[in-house]
Parts: C-alpha cells; sequence; structure tokens
C-alpha cells in the first residue's frame, strides 16, 4: 500500500478514494487493524483524499444462505449485535456519486444501510421461504471450528469468527445517513436483498415437497 500511495503521489493524483469499513477509527476485530494503518497512511501522505468507509456486504449474507436453508439455521458469532450491511450496488453508487463531485477532498462517509440483526435475518428468511430458519450463535473457538471443518484454512476461519464477535461490540453498527444521502434514496432493505437473493436461485435448494 505504502508503493500505491507513493506511485499515486508522484504521479499527482488529485484525488484518492479509499475503501474502507465503518467505524475504522474504533473498531476492534483484526481485519480493520490494516484499514486503519491505511488511512493513516494516506493522512500522513499529504495526498488529498476521500474515506468510504463501507458497512459490510449485505451479500455475504444473504448469498450464502444454501447450507442455513438446508440445516435451517444460520450460525455465527454475532450475538444480538447489530450489522449495518448495504449491497453491494448501493455502494457503488455511493461512489460514484463522491468521486464525481466537487471539493471530496478529507472527507469521511460511514456507508451503512438499515441494520440487521442475525435473529432478525433468519426470521425474514423464514417468512420469504415457509421454512423455519433460525439463527444459532456460537462461542468464536466453536465457530471458527465449524468453517475450518467447512473446508477454510484455520487462520482465515478464524479471521472470519474474530469479525463475526466484533458485531457484538458494535463495531458493524452505524446510524450514519451518508448512504442514503449520496445515493439519493434509502438503501436497499435487509428484507429486499433477501427477495433478491431467493430469486438468484437458493430457492433451489429447499425441498419442494416442503
Amino acid at each position: 500500500m505504502r508503493r500505491a500511495i507513493a506511485a499515486a503521489a508522484e504521479a499527482g493524483v488529485g484525488l484518492v478514494a479509499y475503501a474502507s469499513f465503518i467505524n475504522t477509527g474504533t473498531s476492534t476485530f483484526r481485519l480493520g487493524e490494516e484499514h486503519k494503518q491505511t488511512e493513516q497512511e494516506r493522512r500522513s501522505s499529504g495526498l488529498p483524499h476521500v474515506l468510504l468507509r463501507n458497512g459490510a456486504y449485505t451479500e455475504m449474507y444473504t448469498g450464502t444462505l444454501g447450507p442455513a436453508l438446508a440445516q435451517g439455521a444460520i450460525i455465527g458469532s454475532y450475538g444480538d449485535g447489530q450489522i449495518s450491511g448495504a449491497v453491494r450496488a448501493d455502494l457503488a453508487a455511493a461512489a460514484a456519486t463522491v468521486l464525481t463531485s466537487d471539493d471530496q477532498a478529507g472527507q469521511v462517509y460511514e456507508l451503512g444501510g438499515t441494520a440487521f440483526t442475525m435473529t432478525a435475518l433468519a426470521a425474514e428468511v423464514s417468512q420469504q421461504t415457509r421454512h423455519t430458519i433460525t439463527y444459532q450463535d456460537l462461542p468464536v473457538d466453536l465457530y471458527t471450528k465449524v468453517l475450518t471443518s467447512a473446508g477454510l484454512p484455520e487462520a482465515f476461519a478464524g479471521l472470519l469468527a474474530d469479525t463475526s464477535l466484533a458485531a457484538t461490540r458494535g463495531d458493524w453498527y452505524t446510524d450514519s445517513t451518508d448512504l442514503r444521502e449520496l445515493i439519493g434514496r434509502p438503501a436497499t432493505s435487509p428484507a429486499a436483498a433477501v427477495t433478491d437473493a431467493l430469486r438468484a436461485g437458493l430457492s433451489r435448494t429447499l425441498d419442494p415437497r416442503g
């Protein structure tokens, strides 16, 4: 990243936009540390920059519902933590607005959508599929083992589980209205994201006999 920043400075780039995480300044999970360091390097570089702090991609949850539909449960270590997720299309639209607008240097945008818990997400999936889907909260070490048993490398599984647990500390929640204001409409709701995922083919994982 330092090389990229140096190259941008040498090329005289007018504005650098960096996609980070919401609440990067106060985040507590391991994956957030890289964004903290990169944001600091951008500030130290003196380059004009804008920070696009993205909420968790809603598709991370709605686009991987196959196992939940098959097993009747969504699992994780999120507790009752609220996740201000946003779909990729909304985040891209926000970025496009920023990059085509004047006077963006120094701006920091916290880009979160309508907050949801994993319990609420499971309830929404249940309602739309007419199958009972629950949320099963696991200790972070057990969740890591489940991810590892599913084929993920142990280090990556631990990173994902740690990121999940961060929701219990508020790391994935924001009440910012930046996303709505940038795209000029309400952000795509979790319910709409579930509908889109089911239409995309996840419903085929359900037993048609009910």
